[in-house]
């Protein structure tokens, strides 16, 4: 199983922010199109005030900061050079998170969504749309939402793709500002099939593809997860994707470059259950070799060497 795409995390969360420019980001979308990388997702266009576009509805409505940098024309261009598809992910305001009102980011999207479109979508390499809201059980308002913002994308942009990228509930499933790295109340896998089946059941006319993140569970659960996520996105005509993540929740240090073992166990139940396509988060932190992580350089060598095996 293959890495073929890749998140884009410039409005650094819980990571260290890079500070890259043009330059820099050049680079490193040579070095993700060497190892076969032909997708792109930006993560999100803003999170609470700081935004990577200048949109003028989110500086007048939301008080976002300017940027110093147009990061989506950028990202397009790059793409564009270097043959591959963009996902612009959309604006996360924070409320959901603060308040667990999911129509916060309704409706803010609905006015980023048609500024995006105009303002972008004369770019070939303007390949669809990420619902940035995360999410990992059947979360009031979260299913609606993502029918919602998910028809939008389609409408305007005469029906390019759409995906999400949920977690599992499962025992590594802490908040980043947790100094525990698992948890004892976690969803069982009849539940997950539960929920997801009703999650899929409401939105699957309106996203096209399910990226869930492969971190949240232990390795010797992966092979039953994945084979019920293929088994739902199959029963919905929905593609079944993985979202490998390439950074470690093993570790006290939250959070590191992961032990190529493990991202290789990780692709492979991937493989084994059939999945169309794996994307990871994220590239230019965790496997670039110019990233601020010395380790991610030598991640990036080993998934070279486990290239070659493939062949």
């Amino acid at each position: 199983m293959k890495i073929t795409g890749t998140f884009l995390d410039e409005i650094s969360h819980d990571i260290p922010h890079q500070n890259w420019g043009r330059e820099e980001w050049d680079r490193d979308f040579g070095y993700m199109k060497a190892i076969g990388i032909d997708t792109v997702i930006l993560i999100r266009s803003g999170y609470r005030r700081f935004m990577t576009y200048p949109s003028t509805w989110l500086q007048n409505s939301m008080g976002c900061y300017t940027p110093p940098v147009d990061l989506v024309d950028m990202f397009l261009q790059l793409a564009e050079k270097h043959g591959m598809k963009f996902y612009f992910g959309l604006y996360d305001s924070g409320k959901y998170w603060d308040t667990g009102n999911m129509q916060h980011e309704i409706d803010a999207n609905r006015f980023v969504i048609d500024e995006v479109w105009n303002r972008y979508g004369h770019y070939s390499s303007f390949g669809g749309w990420y619902l940035s809201m995360e999410i990992s059980r059947q979360t009031k308002g979260a299913a609606s939402a993502f029918r919602i913002l998910g028809e939008q994308c389609k409408a305007v942009s005469d029906n390019l793709p759409t995906f999400i990228s949920p977690w599992i509930d499962g025992k590594k499933a802490v908040m980043a500002t947790s100094s525990g790295l698992t948890k004892a109340d976690f969803v069982s896998i009849q539940e997950h099939e539960k929920e997801w089946n009703e999650i899929f059941h409401e939105i699957h006319n309106a996203v096209d593809a399910v990226a869930f993140q492969d971190g949240h569970i232990d390795y010797h659960e992966l092979e039953d997860f994945f084979a019920v996520n293929k088994s739902l996105a199959d029963k919905y005509n929905m593609q079944c994707w993985t979202n490998a993540e390439s950074f470690d929740r093993d570790m006290p240090i939250k959070f590191m470059p992961i032990k190529f073992e493990k991202l290789r166990l990780k692709l492979e139940a991937a493989r084994k259950a059939g999945y169309d396509k794996a994307i990871t988060f994220e590239f230019s932190h965790f496997m670039s070799p110019q990233s601020a992580y010395l380790q991610a350089g030598h991640l990036y060598n080993r998934y070279k060497e486990y290239l070659e095996t493939l062949k």
